[in-house]
C-alpha cells in the first residue's frame, strides 16, 4: 500500500532561511582541509602540546554538527526572534570554538586542558569551556522545542527522527559536561569519553536521515514508523551502552560483554538504515514514470 504521504510537497523545506548557519557549517569543513594538507607535510604533532589531528576531527565534526541544526531548524517552528537569537549564538560559539581548536594546536598548545600555556592561554581555555557550555544550553532549548510541538506534525516521520536524535545529542552533551569536570577526555584506565562525545552527536546524522529517506517511500507509515523506532532504539540503547562502558573505565572498541551486546544493536540499527535506503531507491521516479 502507498503512503499517504506519496509526492508530497512539504511547505516546511529543510535549510529554508538557514544561510548563515550553512556557511559557518561549511567554514569547518574548509579548514579541516586546509588541516589535512598542513598534516601531510609537516605531521599531526605541535610540541608541546597541540596535536593537528583533534583541530582536523573537531572543525569537521563542528561543521557536520552546524548543518544539520541548520537543516532541522525551519522545523523548530520558533518565533523569528528566537530563531534568529539561536542562530547567531550557534554562530558565534562555532567561530570561535573554530578559533581556538585551531590556533591553539598550531601553536602546540592544548586548546582545552592546557599544562604549558601562559595566563592568556588558561583564560582563552575557559572562555572554551564556557562556549561548550551555552552550546549545551542551546541543544537544550532545541529538544524541548522538539518535544513540545503537538500533532499533527507536517513532517511527522522527519519529527520522529529528529526527537530520537536530540535524545542521543542529549547523551552526547552530558559526555562534554563530564569531559569538562574531569578536565580532560581520559577515564579510568582506558576510557576515552570523546567517543561517547562524538558518537552521540552523529544521531543528528544517522537517525535523521533514515527519516528523511523514507518519507516518500511506497510503504505504508505504520511500517515506516517500526522501521524507525526499531533502528533509533537500537541505536540509542547502543549508545548507553558506551556510556556504561565508559563510565567503568574501560576501553569501548575491547572485546568483552557491553562492546559486544553495542555492536549488536549497532547492526540493527545499519540494517534499518539499509532498508530504508532501499525503500527511498524502490520510490524513484523510473524513466517509464517519467515519460508519462
Amino acid at each position: 500500500m502507498k503512503s499517504n504521504h506519496d509526492g508530497q510537497q512539504h511547505s516546511l523545506k529543510l535549510f529554508e532561511g538557514e544561510r548563515a548557519l550553512i556557511t559557518t557549517g561549511c567554514i569547518g569543513f574548509i579548514l579541516s582541509i586546509i588541516i589535512a594538507i598542513y598534516i601531510y607535510f609537516q605531521g599531526a604533532i605541535v610540541l608541546p602540546e597541540g596535536n593537528m589531528e583533534n583541530a582536523f576531527s573537531f572543525n569537521a565534526a563542528i561543521g557536520i554538527f552546524i548543518l544539520s541544526i541548520a537543516a532541522i531548524m525551519p522545523l523548530a517552528k520558533f518565533n523569528n526572534r528566537t530563531r534568529k537569537m539561536i542562530r547567531w549564538l550557534l554562530i558565534s560559539g562555532t567561530i570561535y570554538s573554530y578559533a581556538i581548536e585551531t590556533i591553539q594546536n598550531f601553536r602546540g598548545i592544548n586548546p582545552r586542558f592546557s599544562q604549558a600555556g601562559s595566563l592568556v592561554d588558561g583564560i582563552a581555555g575557559i572562555v572554551f569551556g564556557i562556549v561548550s557550555l551555552s552550546l549545551v544550553v542551546l541543544i537544550i532549548i532545541l529538544t524541548i522545542q522538539f518535544f513540545r510541538l503537538r500533532p499533527p506534525h507536517e513532517r511527522p516521520l522527519l519529527m520522529l527522527g529528529i526527537r530520537y536524535a536530540f535524545v542521543s545529542a542529549i547523551m552526547a552533551n552530558a559526555a562534554g559536561l563530564w569531559m569538562i569536570i574531569l578536565q580532560s577526555r581520559f577515564t579510568g584506565d582506558a576510557g576515552n569519553i570523546i567517543v561517547l562525545h562524538g558518537i552521540g552527536f552523529h544521531a543528528l546524522q544517522t537517525l535523521i536521515l533514515p527519516a528523511l529517506l523514507i518519507e516518500t517511500a511506497p510503504v505504508h507509515d505504520q511500517f515506516k514508523r517500526r522501521l524507525l523506532h526499531v533502528g533509533s532504539i537500537a541505536w540509542t540503547i547502543m549508545i548507553l551502552l558506551i556510556g556504561i562502558q565508559t563510565g567503568l573505565g574501560r576501553d569501548v572498541f575491547e572485546l568483552s560483554l557491553l562492546p559486544i551486546l553495542g555492536s549488536v544493536f549497532l547492526i540493527v540499527w545499519v540494517v534499518t538504515a539499509f532498508i530504508a535506503f532501499t525503500l527511498f531507491l524502490k520510490g524513484l521516479p523510473t524513466k517509464q514514470d517519467q515519460a508519462l
